[in-house]
């Protein structure tokens, strides 16, 4: 009774398609989409920031004048 099954997850789709509509759904996920992939930049902006100032500190550690 409380398990999850493919009939119950179609009727659940169908209901979704039904109560937003296709085109509701498809900016949902348009929008979801980029939030995801804006996610996902940041992070990689932030890696690349720690790196650049690691690379900076060890050339300042490492420097001979």
């Amino acid at each position: 009774m409380g398990e999850i099954s493919i009939t119950k997850l179609l009727v659940v789709a169908a209901l979704v398609v039904l109560l937003f509509g296709t085109k509701k759904l498809r900016t949902l996920g348009g929008d979801l989409g980029a939030a995801i992939k804006g996610f996902k930049k940041a992070m990689n902006d932030d890696d690349a920031a720690k790196k650049d100032a690691n690379e900076v500190t060890a050339e300042k550690l490492t420097h001979k004048e």
